[in-house]
């Protein structure tokens, strides 16, 4: 897996149409649920790119820094490619948000709001529920936290 870590400003105009394109696929189509995907925030955050060795984006997820949603930063839209599924595509995706994370913002907590069936895949990260489940966009959710070193 070859990982582009950028701003907005960096990201070229491919890289930015392949990771919304990802997220329409699997956050609207797959998942069936109809929301403002572009929120606003993605010209504020660092957007994770991960490309396999063809060149398709396989995993992505932006990085949102502490103060602008939350004290913490916060690791949101992750998403892996259908086909990129089933081979650890995922859990290389969040060890290396999280690392990007630790490197961007030391000495903060990283929070993220997990759909509830992900929270033991979530937790292997070491992130601990917060407070109680909830529903977003018809799905139910649940705040988890992890705090770094």
């Amino acid at each position: 897996m070859r990982w582009t870590c950028a701003p907005f400003a960096e990201l070229s105009v491919q890289l930015l149409h392949d990771a919304l394109a990802l997220r329409s696929e699997v956050f609207v189509v797959e998942q069936n649920c109809v929301f403002l995907d572009i929120d606003g925030l993605d010209p504020q955050v660092w957007h994770l790119l991960g490309h396999g060795d063809d060149g398709s984006l396989r995993a992505y997820a932006r990085l949102i820094p502490p103060g602008l949603k939350a004290p913490d930063a916060l690791i949101g839209r992750v998403v892996t490619a259908p086909a990129a599924r089933g081979g650890g595509t995922g859990r290389a995706l969040m060890a290396e948000a999280v690392a990007q994370c630790e490197r961007l913002w030391p000495g903060h907590g990283i929070t993220l709001h997990a759909q509830a069936h992900l929270q033991r895949f979530y937790a292997g990260f070491g992130f601990l529920p917060v407070g109680e489940p909830y529903i977003e966009d018809g799905i139910p959710h649940q705040e988890m936290r992890k705090e770094t070193a």
